[in-house]
C-alpha cells in the first residue's frame, strides 16, 4: 500500500469531545469517521485491523467445531414474539413496519434467529452438540453512546450459539469456549483481561461470565477479592456482613423536625450512617404493588437484584399517590402500621443482625431509635439488595474487596432451554422423545476490542499495535525522495518486501522527516525502515521498532530477511 493513496486523513489536533485515548487516536489516525451519534465508518486502516481480529476469532471458533453462518440484520417481529422478548426489550431495539405493514426489528442479538435456523434442521441427539457463529452487524439504539468504539449504536460482533442434549454437555463446552476467549485476547495482544461473574440480563439463563479489560475508561464496576480471587460485576457481586452482638435496647420515638434524608437524620441524632435504616419505595409494574426495600443508610440500591427477587418484573420509583395510599409517610417512611400482605417487602442483609438502628417512624418529623429487625419487624424476603462497596468483606474468605473499572470485551451465557422451549425447538433423544435444546451463547465485540487494544498499547504519539493485529507489519519511509537514488532504491525495497509477503506501507510522498514520522506513529506499524541520503551513502538503511528509541543500521542486502525474521519473532509472542 502506498501512503499517498491511503484513504483516511491523519491530524495533529486533539479532537473535541473525545475524552478517551482510543477515541482520540482512532480519529487522529484516520481509523474511523463519525457519521452520527454512535455510528462510525470504519476507514481502510481500521478495517485492516478489524479483519485481523476477526481472523483470530474465526480460528478459535473453528477450533471449537464452529460453523460460520450469516443471519439477517432485519428480522420479523414474529420470532421475537415467539420467544416472549418483543415486549420485554426496551427502546434500544429498533422496531419498524415493512412496506406490507408487517412489524420488523433490527438485530441487536440473534438468539431468536439462530433457533429459527436450526429447529427444523437438527432433529436428533446424534447431531449434537453443534455450534454456529457469525460476525455480523448489530444495532442497539443506545441512549448514551460514548468513547468512540467503546459504546456505539451500530457495531460488529461475533456471536456464537451452541446446542446440546444435556446440561453437562453445555457445561463442558462452556468451559472450552471460556478457554478459547482467553486465547483470543492473548493472540490479539490484550493482556489486561479478567473474567467476572455477571448478570445474564435480557439474554436469560442462570450462569454468565463477562470478560473485562480492566481500565479506568470502563463503565462497568468490578468487585475484586483482595485475597481469594473473587471477581464479579458489581451488578451481581455479594459480600458478607458481620456485626457485634448487641442487646436490643427499648424502641424510642424521637423528634427529627425537618430532617428527612439519611445524612440529615444521622447528623441530627449523632449516629453513623451505618447505624441507620432507610426504605426505598418502588412500584412493581407487573402487579402495580408497592415494593419496599429496607437497607442500611449508607448502602446503594441494586435494582437488578430487586428485579430478580420479583421474578424479573420491571420496576420504577413509586409515585407519592401509591405510597400514601398504604399509609407510608415520604421522608419518614417505615413499615410501622403498614399491612405487609399489601406490599412486596425486601430486607437487605445489611440490616439483619445490625442492632439498634435509627429508622423512620412513619410519622412526619419523627424517627425510631433502637429499631431492630427480628423484633420490630419479623417479615420480609431477606437477601442482598444493595451494591457491594469498596472495603466490604470478601464473600469467599478473609480480607476485603476492592472496586475497579472495566470494559466488557466479551460475554458467555448458559442459556439453558429458555429459547428452545418458548420457540418449540426440539430434537429426538435416545428414547425417541422430544426434548428442548440446551443452549449456550458467546459474544465478542470486534470494534470494542480494537479500541481497548489502543488503550493498552499507545504512547503520546499514537498506537503501538501488536504485530498480530497491526494494520501493516512494516512502515517504509524514504527521506529526501528526489535526491540521488533514494526513490529508486526504496521502491525496489518495497517490491522486495511485497514479494517476501511482508504487509508493508510505503510513504511515497515528498515530505519532511518529522511529518513522515508523525504519520508513522499514528499508523503504529510495529517495524519501521527508513532510507535516507546518509544511510544510502553507506548502503544501509535504518530499522526501528515502534515505541522504542534504539535504531539499527542494516545493510540493504540484508534488510528484507532481517525484517521477515523480526516479524516472525514478534508474531511468536501471540501464538498459542
Amino acid at each position: 500500500m502506498r501512503l499517498s493513496h491511503l484513504v483516511g486523513k491523519r491530524t495533529k489536533e486533539k479532537p473535541r469531545d473525545a475524552e478517551l485515548t482510543s477515541h482520540q487516536l482512532l480519529l487522529r489516525g484516520g481509523y474511523i469517521k463519525q457519521l452520527a451519534s454512535g455510528i462510525f465508518t470504519l476507514l481502510p486502516i481500521g478495517k485492516r485491523i478489524a479483519k485481523k481480529i476477526e481472523k483470530i476469532i474465526r480460528d478459535e471458533m473453528d477450533a471449537l467445531d464452529g460453523q460460520e453462518s450469516t443471519m439477517p440484520v432485519v428480522m420479523p417481529a414474529t420470532i421475537w414474539q415467539e420467544s416472549g422478548r418483543y415486549d420485554q426489550v426496551d427502546s434500544t431495539m429498533v422496531r419498524f413496519d415493512d412496506r406490507t405493514g408487517a412489524p420488523c426489528v433490527l438485530g441487536m442479538t440473534h438468539e431468536e434467529a439462530v433457533v429459527h435456523m436450526i429447529r427444523d434442521d437438527i432433529t436428533s441427539y446424534k447431531q449434537l452438540p453443534a455450534m454456529v457463529y457469525q460476525i455480523q452487524t448489530k444495532f442497539r439504539d443506545e441512549p448514551r453512546s460514548r468513547g468512540g468504539l467503546i459504546r456505539v449504536r451500530e457495531f460488529t460482533m461475533k456471536d456464537a450459539y451452541s446446542f446440546h442434549a444435556s446440561q453437562d454437555c453445555l457445561v463442558d463446552y462452556y468451559q472450552r469456549c471460556f478457554q478459547s476467549y482467553e486465547k483470543i485476547y492473548r493472540r490479539c495482544g490484550l493482556s489486561g483481561v479478567i473474567s467476572v461473574e455477571s448478570d445474564s440480563g435480557m439474554m436469560g439463563g442462570k450462569v454468565a461470565h463477562e470478560f473485562m479489560y480492566v481500565n479506568p475508561c470502563g463503565e462497568d464496576s468490578l468487585i475484586i477479592g483482595d485475597k481469594s480471587g473473587y471477581r464479579a460485576n458489581k451488578e451481581v457481586a455479594t459480600t458478607r456482613f458481620e456485626y457485634k452482638e448487641e442487646e436490643f435496647l427499648p424502641l424510642e420515638v424521637v423528634p427529627t423536625p425537618g430532617q428527612a434524608t439519611i445524612e440529615e437524620v444521622a447528623s441530627f441524632l449523632g449516629v453513623e450512617e451505618t447505624k441507620t435504616c432507610k426504605i426505598v419505595l418502588l412500584e412493581n409494574l407487573q402487579d402495580s404493588k408497592l415494593v419496599c426495600v429496607l437497607l442500611r443508610g449508607d448502602r446503594e440500591l441494586n435494582e437488578i437484584a430487586v428485579r430478580k427477587a420479583l421474578n424479573g418484573a420491571e420496576i420504577r420509583f413509586a409515585e407519592d399517590e401509591l405510597i400514601l395510599s398504604l399509609g407510608i409517610v415520604p421522608g419518614y417512611g417505615s413499615m410501622a402500621g403498614v399491612e405487609i400482605s399489601e406490599v412486596h417487602l425486601l430486607v437487605d442483609e445489611s440490616i439483619v443482625g445490625n442492632s439498634n438502628l435509627v429508622a423512620g417512624a412513619n410519622k412526619e418529623g419523627y424517627h425510631f431509635r433502637n429499631w431492630n429487625f427480628g423484633r420490630d419487624l419479623e417479615e420480609g424476603t431477606i437477601g442482598q439488595f444493595s451494591f457491594v462497596q469498596e472495603g466490604d468483606l470478601d464473600p469467599l474468605g478473609d480480607g476485603a474487596v476492592s472496586v475497579t473499572r472495566g470494559v466488557e470485551v466479551g460475554n458467555i451465557f448458559q442459556l439453558g432451554s429458555r429459547y428452545s422451549e418458548t420457540m418449540g425447538a426440539t430434537y429426538l433423544d435416545e428414547n425417541g422423545k422430544q426434548q428442548p435444546f440446551i443452549m449456550g451463547c458467546y459474544g465478542i465485540g470486534v470494534g470494542r476490542l480494537l479500541a481497548c487494544l489502543i488503550e493498552e498499547h499507545h504512547d503520546d504519539y499514537g498506537p503501538i499495535w501488536p504485530m498480530s493485529v497491526a494494520p501493516f507489519e512494516l512502515h517504509l519511509c524514504m527521506l529526501d525522495k528526489k535526491k540521488e537514488d533514494i526513490e529508486r532504491v526504496t521502491l525496489g525495497l518495497y517490491e522486495e518486501f511485497r514479494a517476501a509477503k511482508v504487509d508493508v506501507l510505503i510513504d511515497d510522498r515528498d515530505e519532511k522527516a518529522g511529518f513522515q514520522f508523525a504519520d508513522a506513529d499514528l499508523i503504529g506499524a510495529p517495524l519501521r525502515v527508513v532510507v535516507s541520503k546518509k544511510t544510502l551513502s553507506e548502503n544501509m538503511c535504518e530499522l526501528t521498532e515502534r515505541g522504542k528509541r534504539d535504531k539499527e543500521l542494516i545493510p540493504l542486502t540484508q534488510i528484507v530477511p532481517t525484517v521477515r525474521t523480526r516479524i516472525e519473532q514478534m508474531l511468536s509472542k501471540f501464538s498459542d
